[in-house]
């Protein structure tokens, strides 16, 4: 179900089992003034979630935010045929059968730009992320970047969050610190999200961060700068 965050923004959570690890996911909704819903790394989307969408008004845009983040861009589209998908650079190669999927530019669509600001995290060509910043509510909007598992995970799960070091507070992943290649020019992206006026971080795995959430950002993004 929809989880109210703030104002015109909304999550939803899927919880899910990858190679016997139980998992879960977040997709992201911002609503635009005129009503048209913007929605990042879409989970499944049941019913009872689609007529949840419906009442807060029409999906425009569907976003798979990274390389990871796609598997359920296809059903969404099915859903809401009259959206535009947008993907991370390098997703049409790897989704050939996205036939719809635009490719994301390195600054905000003029579409997007009243609502959100945007990054796109360079040094990491597996992952190819685009971070965005909702500015009305002062949320970071991120997918694997940063990641903090909290709440009643069973001892795998656990055991898999303490081996990627994000079981105790917001951090970047051993995984993603390890496949960024380019750690200087991921390092000036950070910087450029750090910029922004941040109150809040909402990312996919698997907390939202509201309570000094610019300072432990900073915190966890300085495992890109140099030693």
């Amino acid at each position: 179900m929809l989880q109210s965050i703030a104002p015109d923004l909304w999550c939803a959570t899927h919880r899910f089992k990858s190679m016997g690890l139980a998992l879960s996911s977040r997709m992201t909704v911002v609503r635009f003034p005129d009503g048209a819903l913007w929605l990042h790394s879409p989970i499944p989307l049941t019913e009872a979630l689609k007529n949840g969408l419906n009442q807060l008004g029409r999906v425009r845009w569907i976003v798979a935010p990274n390389l990871a983040h796609h598997l359920f861009a296809g059903e969404a589209l099915k859903a809401y045929p009259l959206a535009q998908l947008w993907g991370a650079p390098g997703l049409i190669k790897k989704r050939p059968d996205l036939t719809e999927l635009r490719t994301l530019p390195r600054e905000v669509l003029p579409e997007w730009a009243s609502e959100l600001d945007q990054v796109f995290v360079e040094g990491m060509p597996l992952v190819r992320e685009t971070v965005w910043f909702h500015e009305r509510s002062k949320t970071l909007i991120a997918t694997d970047l940063c990641m903090w598992f909290q709440g009643d995970w069973p001892w795998q799960s656990r055991a898999y969050g303490h081996l990627n070091g994000v079981m105790n507070g917001l951090a970047v992943s051993r995984l993603v610190s390890l496949v960024t290649r380019d750690k200087p020019a991921a390092a000036a992206s950070c910087q450029r999200i750090l910029r922004w006026p941040i109150e809040r971080v909402v990312m996919a795995h698997d907390s939202i961060v509201d309570m000094n959430a610019k300072v432990q950002l900073a915190k966890a993004l300085a495992r890109f700068s140099p030693d």
